[in-house]
């Protein structure tokens, strides 16, 4: 099933404040929120909905890159290894938990007992993002590549389990927050009693406390470890543009959830083939004697090389477009063209035959400049072959 528009999914317009945004978000997740729907899986499944179209529309970067490409711009193509969603409860309860005061139940007066309840209401660590640039020449911007990186990354310790302690036995609750992550305050008033609620000192949010260190990480429950990664590139991307490949980043500590991959797109310059949008333009020289005759001549695109014909009589500046030839739209609306800007070739150096020859066509009446409308409307003619 095809995504539903982020904005259509908080119920947003595009001109929305980050305010609004953020309201409407609260307002689904609080509708939809598992503690208060046990078992409903439709209820889950908006209620992840909701917090992947927040995650997007409420960041700036990742909300300019949607609105310019739509969820090819979050993902790359369907099934192609990016992925501007697939959270899990952890990850939403992880990243978006303060914008409800660190407790689901604290902003709303403890209706679910808890943000997502029992072991949800401790801190989970995310681990960080780590962005690469990958060059990618026309052909493979044409038809999506795949592609594979080795790279240094915080893994999971293998000698604990990512655990950072020796074994379980080392691993123990608590005392101060006694295994929920956070301390609760109780303070008086001119008003009476307030509470708050703020991360244990003592565990970081963990809830446990570590009394005998792994050897290998001495705690922290990660290594650095090279990694290859696979991954795809759709079709039709441009110069900046910034794909996620997610849970390849560095791994958090202690079993929380994995940072991402961004990718972000380079352009090899070509030399034969000049990039406008998704409009793939070559200059074409041809000699005196094709351009009066008539020629057939072979250009380069992203598929091979095509031949075309050089019909007699071709001016110089005129553009022949080649539908379909370009570049597809990375959301897949069709690919661009293919313009040939056809130059005649004047040469620099001639050979004493050849100057002959020339002088005496010169004064043929066939060879003196004679103009019509449509050849000196230069401008026009430029503005019809790239509308």
């Amino acid at each position: 099933m095809a995504k539903r528009d982020y904005y259509e999914v908080l119920g947003v317009g595009k001109s929305a404040s980050a305010e609004e945004i953020k309201k409407a978000y609260r307002k689904l997740a609080l509708k939809y929120h598992p503690d208060k729907n046990p078992g409903d899986k439709e209820a889950e499944e908006k209620f992840k909905e909701a917090a992947e179209a927040y995650d997007v529309l409420s960041n700036p970067d990742k909300k300019s890159r949607y609105d310019q490409f739509g969820h090819a711009g979050m993902s790359g193509a369907a099934g192609g290894g990016f992925s501007g969603g697939g959270f899990s409860m952890d990850d939403i309860f992880s990243q978006f938990g303060d914008i409800f005061g660190g407790h689901f139940g604290s902003a709303f007066g403890g209706a679910f007992g808890g943000f997502g309840g029992g072991s949800r209401g401790r801190r989970v660590n995310r681990g960080s993002d780590i962005r690469i640039r990958v060059k990618l020449d026309l052909k493979e911007i044409a038809h999506g590549a795949e592609k594979k990186v080795k790279i240094n990354k915080q893994v999971a310790c293998k000698e604990c389990g990512g655990k950072g302690a020796k074994s379980e036995a080392d691993i123990k609750t608590c005392e101060t927050c006694h295994g929920t992550g956070q301390v609760t305050r109780v303070t008086q008033t001119i008003l009476g009693h307030m509470q708050t609620s703020s991360v244990c000192p003592t565990c970081g949010g963990q809830g446990k406390t570590i009394i005998k260190p792994c050897g290998v990480c001495h705690g922290d429950g990660l290594v650095k470890e090279a990694e290859e990664i696979s991954f795809k590139i759709p079709a039709g991307v441009s110069e900046g543009m910034q794909l996620t490949v997610q849970g390849k980043g560095n791994a958090a500590r202690r079993g929380g959830v994995n940072g991402d991959l961004l990718v972000v797109i380079e352009e090899e310059e070509s030399a034969e083939l000049q990039r406008d949008g998704n409009d793939l333009i070559y200059s074409l020289f041809i000699s005196i004697p094709d351009a009066v005759l008539g020629a057939e001549a072979e250009i380069p695109s992203v598929d091979g090389k095509l031949k075309i014909k050089i019909e007699p009589g071709t001016q110089s500046g005129k553009i022949l477009r080649l539908r379909g030839k370009g570049l597809p739209d990375v959301n897949g609306y069709g690919n661009g063209d293919l313009l040939v800007y056809i130059q005649i070739w004047t040469p620099k150096k001639i050979e004493k035959q050849e100057r002959e020859m020339l002088e005496k066509l010169k004064n043929s009446q066939s060879f003196k400049p004679s103009p019509d409308k449509e050849d000196r409307n230069f401008f026009s003619r430029m503005k019809r072959s790239f509308s």
